[in-house]
């Protein structure tokens, strides 16, 4: 074995176990591009491909990790050190009894090999690999294989420092990252200067997004200079179509065809349209508005979806804007322009499913603003501002768009239960689920790990320890005793929940310290919100 491919699992692990420690954006960028330049191929694609959540291994279970660890020690200290750390990876690595000596693995090997492995292989795979590793090597192994890196590093990030590495912009790189497969052969080769840019012309390949900037009330904006439109409470999406071929993309760039056929078949056109993906509720075929984005959530994240499913929740898209006509691309026209394009594309095109996006009468100020105020009771979830003259160019690019949200709601809630975090937070109490009263009896409403800088998030975690009531492996019960003011884009009923609903983007405003537990709300109030 090559030794310099064989330290290639080390070199990773070296890598992540730095990059967990490293808080600063910037420094993260340096270690991933120098990483990037010096690691061969195709480890540093199969790193890329970890770091970006482009590996599946379908036969390697946490559960088969788990069985290992279990077997390496004695039930009870394992359940006792899983407990304490949080972290089936990290507690595996740190119990881990090497039995004899092995080489360590080449990363392209313990990915090829893992792909093609059943399950009954997989055991003595792994545990062949972590007898060749220290103990970062097998926790960064671990980590590589059940999917779960939690190391502060985006798939976004990634690519950005992967441009950074090769001085290319990264926009570039998104526009072709999607049409290769991992390792990514042709786009090193490409960023190496040893090959041409992979060809994308004949591919129904994802464009990185145009995105727009948070806006508080502006009234220096003249409303003449701008389109005003509903923001959907939904999923941004990307439809391209090329050929026989059709696809639809996540804002992240993920293919999300396979959970929504319905809109593949909308897609008999040529062309790439940017817009917002929501679903009906088929009960009643009479509204014109969207069900909530908890329907649309059922939907989501599914490689196969049900005939009744589709059914109960066909799903449509309101189109915002076009960025290719057939092969001719438009970004680089005005956006009044584009929209003028756009228009007359749907209309040709002319399905239920793919509706044009309305545009808003607002000729001041004062008509912006009153729309605003009107979003929660409408069921929008804001206003987008869009200048008439932008261009449509990846990323957020100052002062071209902007998303006016409609202003939070909020409850005070307390505290249920406390999970460990991930990454640099695996030794703290950082993931709160917290709840409102029925009767006498609090029932869970929501979940949180944000909101709190890391002194309150030490306050808390101390908090916890000495005041559990009950443990569930790597989750603690807490006296019913802590409130929290809890910050909500919206809630929704659901069934799948105790409480019958369910918070969206809940995050925690305050922690109420003065506050007594029975004086927070109760689901009566929240009830009244949906």
């Amino acid at each position: 074995m090559d030794d310099r491919r064989g330290a290639a699992v080390k070199s990773f692990a070296a890598l992540l176990d730095r990059l967990v420690y490293t808080p600063s954006r910037n420094a993260k960028l340096r270690l991933l591009a120098d990483y990037f330049r010096r690691t061969p191929d195709p480890d540093r694609g199969w790193a890329m491909a970890a770091l970006t959540g482009g590996l599946d291994f379908p036969n390697a279970k946490a559960g088969a990790i788990r069985d290992l660890a279990r077997e390496q020690t004695d039930e009870v200290l394992f359940a006792l050190s899983y407990d304490y750390v949080g972290d089936l990876a990290e507690t595996t690595a740190l119990l881990w009894q090497t039995q004899g000596e092995a080489a360590p693995p080449p990363l392209s090997h313990v990915v090829e090999s893992l792909q093609r492995a059943g399950r009954t292989e997989v055991r003595g795979l792994v545990s062949g690999w972590l007898d060749g590793l220290d103990a970062t090597g097998r926790w960064a192994l671990l980590k590589l294989i059940t999917g779960g890196l939690r190391i502060g590093v985006s798939a976004r990030l990634a690519r950005v420092a992967l441009g950074q590495a090769f001085d290319t912009a990264v926009e570039e790189i998104e526009e072709v990252w999607h049409a290769v497969e991992p390792p990514y052969g042709d786009v090193f080769a490409w960023l190496d200067g040893g090959a041409e840019r992979p060809d994308l012309s004949e591919r129904p390949v994802f464009r990185p997004f145009m995105l727009a900037h948070p806006l508080e009330e502006r009234a220096d904006l003249d409303p003449a200079d701008w389109l005003v439109e509903w923001k959907w409470d939904g999923v941004r999406v990307q439809l391209a179509a090329r050929g026989a071929e059709r696809r639809l993309y996540s804002r992240a760039g993920d293919d999300i065809s396979a959970a929504f056929p319905d809109v593949l078949d909308a897609m008999g056109f040529d062309g790439v349209l940017d817009g917002e993906l929501l679903v009906r509720d088929a009960a009643d075929p009479a509204s014109a508005d969207p069900a909530s984005f908890n329907a649309l959530q059922q939907r989501l994240n599914r490689k196969t979806v049900s005939k009744k499913m589709l059914a109960d929740r066909p799903a449509y898209v309101i189109a915002y804007d076009i960025l290719f006509d057939g092969p001719a691309d438009l970004r680089g026209l005005p956006l009044a322009d584009r929209r003028g394009r756009l228009e007359v594309f749907v209309a040709r095109h002319d399905h239920p499913d793919i509706e044009l996006s309305a545009l808003l009468d607002a000729p001041d100020w004062g008509s912006v603003a009153t729309l605003q105020a009107e979003a929660r009771r409408l069921g929008r979830e804001g206003l987008m501002l869009k200048r008439r003259d932008s261009r449509y160019e990846p990323g957020r690019k100052t002062g071209l768009w902007f998303k006016w949200k409609r202003d939070p709601l909020s409850a005070d809630a307390v505290l249920m239960y406390a999970q460990r975090g991930h990454g640099r937070r695996s030794s703290f109490y950082s993931d709160y689920t917290f709840g409102v009263w029925r009767g006498a009896e609090l029932v869970p409403v929501g979940k949180a790990y944000f909101g709190f800088t890391d002194d309150e998030l030490a306050q808390l975690d101390k908090w916890v320890r000495n005041h559990t009531v009950n443990r569930f492996g790597p989750v603690r019960e807490v006296e019913k005793r802590l409130v929290f003011e809890v910050a909500f884009d919206s809630i929704h009923l659901s069934p799948r929940h105790k409480s019958g609903l369910a918070m969206r983007f809940p995050r925690i405003a305050r922690i109420r310290w003065d506050k007594p537990a029975g004086e927070a709300d109760r689901i009566e109030t929240m009830q009244a919100m949906v």
